[in-house]
């Protein structure tokens, strides 16, 4: 068995979708980034990259590339999936924690947790997402930023 940790930061702006989890929130502001920006998706995205010794997302899809521009990150995930399998590897659970002054998050989690599941080829209890308020502190609590913590678990087919 081998776990890697993931965290992804990205600030808040106007005009812009919110995306996370690959589900859309409705929101004034959403993520800024060359992707769209999904902290959740990126941050087990380099759980994942990491416990298979792997570099990190933006080493692997790199934001100078117009290739990734505006590019759905569930899509980046489906890659990320492909090197876990292609190296031996099966998916055991990844665990998430979003940190976000705003929006609400807790309604669309079972969403987001269907969505990843789907991706990564695993049952919904094997994905963990939750989202906590970082009680006014800092950028995240000022709603400057939004920020995802993920560890994942993998080990090798026999």
């Amino acid at each position: 068995m081998r776990t890697g940790i993931g965290y992804d930061i990205h600030p808040l702006v106007s005009k812009r979708k919110l995306v996370l989890g690959g589900v859309k929130i409705p929101y004034s502001m959403g993520l800024y980034g060359h992707s769209d920006a999904d902290v959740l998706v990126h941050s087990i995205a380099d759980a994942l990259l990491g416990a298979c010794g792997e570099r990190d997302l933006g080493y692997n899809f790199p934001d100078k590339d117009p290739r990734y521009k505006d590019i759905e990150s569930l899509h980046l995930l489906e890659e990320i999936y492909k090197i876990i399998s292609k190296k031996g590897f099966f998916i055991v659970n990844v665990d998430s924690t979003l940190i976000a002054q705003e929006p609400r998050l807790t309604p669309y989690i079972p969403e987001m947790k269907k969505n990843i599941a789907k991706v990564l080829d695993v049952k919904v209890d094997q994905v963990g997402v939750k989202a906590t308020n970082p009680e006014g502190i800092g950028p995240l609590g000022e709603k400057k930023a939004i920020a995802c913590l993920s560890i994942a678990t993998i080990s090798k087919r026999l």
